[in-house]
């Protein structure tokens, strides 16, 4: 069974796309950047959905700037959900490795539809 991190200071929104995910894939969370940094590099998920404003020393796109920087990471896949919609938040995102990008409030049959394309 494929891993699946997911990344988001708010635990009710880490509750809504576990279930939204259902029993397809080992779900593991973390609600900060360095502890999603810490899982990530022990259980090396398929995949992370990650938010961008966390609190802590790391934001999202530190995360993202670090799992690209590892080259034993080089392959999972990253799908940001964030509250940042503006053209210049999405730039950001994907121009440093972000495979999708999905604004809050998001469509929870977007996100499944993105993780089975992602992880086919």
């Amino acid at each position: 069974m494929k891993k699946i991190l997911i990344v988001d200071d708010h635990s009710d929104i880490r509750k809504l796309i576990r279930i939204t995910i259902g029993n397809s894939y080992e779900v593991l969370e973390a609600e900060d950047g360095m502890t999603a940094l810490q899982i990530i590099r022990h259980h090396q998920p398929a995949l992370a959905v990650l938010d961008i404003m966390m609190p802590g020393e790391m934001d999202g796109l530190q995360v993202l700037d670090a799992i690209r920087a590892d080259p034993a990471l080089k392959d999972m896949q990253v799908i940001m959900v964030t509250a940042r919609g503006q053209a210049k938040d999405y730039e950001a995102g994907m121009s440093r490795g972000a495979n999708a990008y999905l604004i809050k409030p998001f469509s929870p049959i977007h996100l499944v539809n993105s993780i089975k394309e992602l992880l086919k």
